[in-house]
């Protein structure tokens, strides 16, 4: 729920930068998407070096002159996610010569069934490959750097369909609650080492991506509302980052409740049949 408990460490990764004298590096994945670009210009300031990766490259260079236009440095990467080669030089490089302070794993996909049939094979595989294991994949390389150097924040987006899985989109609902329990068993597992990780469940946010989604959008928040969100409760090391409150609340509701009655809620509100009928 968004009344989360949260704690900050007794050395945030921005004070431990500023503390060294270098600029803050954040690491955005996803930056050319509508919560990944939202996230890129809240970060974007005089000693702040920005990572920013996408596919859209003409994208990525014009979000890169904006950014720098607010004093940002920026420094872009389009390194396959899922080529595990491809992604581990990239993280490697990274790591030697700017290890982020903060490390935010926004990319993300969706897929849907069509007439109430499962989703392709393909889609499921692809959608899981970028939703679920390479976030998973990113920590592997970047936790011992961290580690070694004693601090840093994860940042995992998971998705308010990670409570309970929705009919019209359940491998991406498989996909958010993956990564939500991934998440919250390694914020445990590295607090002694100084590393927040924090989970992000944003209901929705208007992208193309939302547009997509069939049946209805309840308390749709604009990207730049969410990316306040975000930043907040990343800056306050939140173990959970989760809005808007009144779906949250109620998404939190399928998630407690006996699954006959969370179903049948589901079916009621639009939700569990194509196009929201």
């Amino acid at each position: 729920m968004s009344t989360a408990l949260s704690s900050k460490p007794s050395k945030t990764p921005s004070t431990e930068s500023a503390a060294l004298g270098k600029p803050r590096c954040v690491l955005i994945t996803g930056a050319t998407g509508a919560i990944g670009g939202a996230l890129a210009h809240a970060y974007a300031a005089p000693n702040t070096h920005l990572v920013l990766h996408g596919r859209n490259r003409q994208s990525l260079e014009e979000l890169a002159g904006v950014c720098h236009g607010k004093g940002a440095q920026v420094s872009l990467s389009s390194a396959s996610l899922t080529d595990t080669t491809e992604l581990n030089t990239w993280l490697d490089t990274l790591c030697a010569e700017h290890l982020p302070d903060i490390a935010i794993a926004n990319a993300g996909i969706n897929t849907h069934p069509s007439d109430q049939t499962l989703e392709p094979w393909d889609d499921v595989q692809a959608l899981l490959d970028i939703n679920l294991k390479a976030p998973i994949a990113m920590a592997q390389r970047l936790v011992p750097a961290m580690q070694a150097r004693g601090s840093g924040q994860l940042v995992f987006i998971s998705s308010l369909a990670g409570w309970h899985g929705l009919p019209t989109t359940p491998s991406y609902s498989a996909s958010k609650a993956g990564i939500k329990a991934y998440g919250e068993g390694l914020r445990g597992l590295l607090a002694p080492h100084g590393i927040g990780v924090t989970v992000v469940m944003p209901g929705y946010v208007t992208s193309p991506m939302c547009d997509a989604m069939p049946g209805p959008k309840p308390w749709e928040w604009s990207p730049e509302r969410a990316a306040k969100a975000i930043q907040r409760g990343i800056t306050a090391n939140r173990a959970r980052i989760s809005f808007p409150f009144p779906l949250n609340f109620g998404s939190w509701w399928l998630a407690v409740l006996p699954a006959s009655i969370s179903q049948w809620f589901i079916k009621h509100l639009g939700f569990g049949h194509m196009g929201g009928k």
